[in-house]
């Protein structure tokens, strides 16, 4: 019988827990970020924004990081939890890059993939999947975040057309993207559009002043007067079904996310804590110091059991909403948790961008909030254990 060791980096043996293929995919995804993005991430995220946004895009689509999980139109086809494996690298490297390629893969793909008719995935997929096309989503508006049933915008039928008009707010991609998922009101319902953003009447305006997930661009979008054919719009969906749909499977590769920016902060306090001295010792070895980095390591690794757990019940029979609204609830707010401690063992050092647990902390104010906030997560949890609907007071 081997000897057992304890392994400080993964304390409860979940790589057991993998297989081989699953592990090549994690350090496949991470060295290409080791050499592409994290040698600039703390300058792009100073600077706000990517300086060559397309580009990565085109070096994902390369690794077949762009719609991984989906089959067909020469998309990767890989599964939940390798998909999840590589969330976790790409958040630990920065929120905005995971986001980018979220937006991408599980709201503007999988809303194609998923809904689209055969002309629209064939038109934008497979670009999509290589990384030469790049897509946005527009659900949120600016007076509508929680409640995506209130949305303004409006799609009209003029004979076998449709006409657009409205706006959509804090669109990632939404400055360069080819291709708009765009959700609107009819007289017949919510329904989903592909949007080709050099239609006439589109635009996209990019969103400054922001102090977090600034590595990513993030846009409003307004259409006015935007003229579309009848094929531009998904033809089996109707209703709120299509959007929140979309927004599980994103919220799921969040619950794996999270945990990336966790362990980046973790690993970035429990190193400093060895090198840090103060009263003549390192600070790790006093015991507020090591009671902090016991708790984020019981945290960070709950949370990854919790995704791996998430992730297998995906690829082997699905996932409810509840459940996915279950992970990111607890791993989102773990996460910013941990976030918060490691700046604190850090000190003042904490707040600067030499290290990255700021700038993860301010990542993940957002993606606390975005595709569902605390409060809403709390409350479809609280609804699926007691039957009663709380949402709006009613």
């Amino acid at each position: 019988m081997p000897k057992l060791v304890f392994d400080p980096a993964d304390p409860l043996s979940i790589d057991a827990l993998l297989s081989t293929e699953e592990i090549a995919v994690r350090e496949t995804v991470r060295t290409m970020l080791d050499k592409r993005v994290q040698p600039h991430i703390a300058q792009w995220f100073e600077d706000g924004g990517v300086e060559e946004p397309r580009e990565l895009f085109k070096e994902f689509g390369k690794l077949g990081l762009l719609g991984m999980h989906l089959d067909g139109y020469g998309l990767p086809g890989m599964s939940s939890v390798e998909y999840g494996l590589a969330c976790v690298e790409l958040e630990a490297c920065d929120s905005g890059i995971r986001s980018m390629v979220s937006v991408q893969g599980s709201l503007a793909m999988y809303a194609i993939w998923k809904f689209g008719n055969e002309e629209t995935k064939q038109r934008w997929l497979p670009g999509m999947g290589t990384g030469e096309l790049v897509g946005c989503f527009g659900l949120t508006e600016p007076d509508h975040g929680s409640d995506p049933g209130s949305m303004r915008t409006r799609a009209k039928r003029d004979g076998d057309d449709w006409i657009l008009d409205g706006s959509k707010m804090w669109i990632s991609n939404g400055t360069f993207a080819d291709v708009a998922v765009v959700w609107a009101q009819t007289d017949e319902g919510i329904r989903g559009f592909a949007v080709p953003t050099d239609t006439p009447g589109f635009s996209a305006k990019l969103i400054h002043h922001k102090l977090s997930l600034r590595a990513s661009a993030t846009a409003e979008l307004v259409l006015e007067g935007v003229r579309l054919p009848a094929e531009a719009m998904f033809p089996d969906v109707k209703g709120l079904r299509g959007p929140l749909s979309c927004l599980t499977e994103a919220r799921y590769g969040i619950v794996w996310g999270a945990m990336g920016a966790a362990r980046s902060s973790f690993e970035s306090a429990l190193e400093y804590s060895k090198t840090r001295e103060q009263f003549g010792r390192p600070i790790g070895g006093f015991q507020l110091t090591q009671e902090k980095l016991a708790n984020m390591c019981l945290e960070l690794h709950k949370g990854l059991l919790l995704a791996l757990h998430l992730g297998r019940r995906k690829d082997d029979v699905g996932l409810t909403p509840e459940q996915v609204s279950f992970g990111k609830l607890n791993n989102v707010r773990e996460a910013l948790d941990i976030c918060r401690n490691a700046r604190t063992i850090l000190g003042a050092n904490g707040i600067s961008l030499e290290y990255p647990v700021i700038r993860h902390m301010n990542n993940l104010e957002s993606v606390l909030t975005y595709e569902g906030t605390t409060e809403m997560h709390t409350l479809v949890i609280g609804q699926a254990l007691t039957g009663e609907n709380a949402f709006g007071g009613r």
